[in-house]
């Protein structure tokens, strides 16, 4: 699946279509800027969905606080239940390179997306 038909698949869904940046998020983003973004997804990936057993997997992910946050709720990268249902990724078994970098190019177009809006 693309980033393109994931991102249209998502917004079918009443919950993950409610997900919007703030305008705090937005000022968050546009201080900091897109590559300092991009390093914070690539982290919160890395540490919280790719290992194969995560301890408080499904609560992981705060709902807000941080636009890559939101934007894991709106693109159902946000546990691994979510990715396994999904797209799915099995849970128990660590996420390769290829996938947390298809999932941080997900969660990046769904922010830029939002900040067109």
């Amino acid at each position: 699946m693309t980033v393109q038909q994931a991102l249209e698949r998502l917004q079918g869904s009443n919950f993950r279509a409610k997900f919007h940046l703030s305008a705090k998020d937005k000022a968050y983003i546009a201080e900091k800027g897109l590559p300092v973004i991009r390093q914070h997804a690539e982290d919160f990936v890395r540490t919280r969905l790719a290992p194969a057993v995560i301890p408080n997997d499904g609560k992981q992910t705060p709902m807000r606080g941080h636009p890559v946050f939101v934007a894991q709720h709106a693109c159902a990268c946000c546990c691994r239940g979510c990715l396994e249902t999904w797209y799915h990724i099995p849970r128990g078994v660590e996420l390769t390179q290829e996938q947390q970098d298809g999932i941080v190019r997900l969660l990046m177009a769904w922010i830029v997306r939002e900040l067109k809006r």
